[in-house]
C-alpha cells in the first residue's frame, strides 16, 4: 500500500485513512459476496457446535473488527517511520489476503478442513500483525486485539463444524 505522506489536517491524511478503510472494505465487500453465495444453502445444511452464534451476528461483527483494522492500519502508516512501517503493513496486508481467501475456501468451494488449516495460518498472520501494530503504536495493536479473538473464535468454531461433517 503507498499512500501520501501525513501533513496535516485537512491533507493527505484524510486520504490515507479513506484509502484504508476503503482497502478493508473491499476486503469485506468480496468476502461477503463470496459467503453469500452459500450461506443460505450449503451452509444451513451443515452440523454446527451449540456455540455457533446466530448468522445475524457475524455480519455487525466483522463491520466492526474491518473498519478497526482500517484505523489500526491507519495509525501505524502515520507512526511508523520507513522500513518499521513498510514491514507492519506487509503483515497488515498479508493477514487481509489470509482473510479475504478463508472465505473462498470456506464459503466458496466449500473445503471445511482445508479452510481450518487456512484460517489457523489466518490467526498466525493476525498475532503477528498485533504485535508489530503494538510496538509501534499501542493504540493499534489494542485496536487488533479483538479481531484476535474473534479469529480464535472463528477457528475453534471452524474446526468444529470440519469435525461434525
Amino acid at each position: 500500500m503507498i499512500f501520501y505522506q501525513p501533513k496535516g489536517p485537512g491533507g493527505p491524511i484524510w486520504f490515507a485513512l479513506g484509502s484504508f478503510i476503503a482497502v478493508c472494505f473491499t476486503v469485506a465487500a468480496i468476502g461477503g459476496a463470496i459467503t453469500a453465495t452459500s450461506v443460505g444453502t450449503w451452509y444451513q445444511t451443515l452440523n454446527k457446535p451449540a456455540f455457533t452464534p446466530p448468522d445475524g451476528v457475524f455480519a455487525p461483527v466483522w463491520n466492526t473488527l474491518y473498519m478497526m483494522m482500517a484505523l489500526a492500519g491507519f495509525l501505524v502508516w502515520r507512526a511508523a517511520q520507513d522500513e518499521v512501517r513498510r514491514t507492519a503493513l506487509t503483515y497488515f496486508a498479508i493477514q487481509l489476503v489470509l482473510n479475504l481467501l478463508w472465505s473462498v475456501i470456506f464459503f466458496g468451494a466449500k473445503k471445511i478442513g482445508v479452510a481450518f488449516i487456512e484460517i489457523l495460518a489466518l490467526w498466525v498472520a493476525v498475532l503477528l500483525t498485533t504485535i508489530q501494530f503494538w510496538r509501534i503504536d499501542i493504540r493499534a495493536g489494542l485496536l487488533f486485539l479483538p479481531y484476535l479473538f474473534w479469529t480464535a473464535y472463528a477457528a475453534v468454531l471452524n474446526g468444529a463444524i470440519w469435525q461434525l461433517n
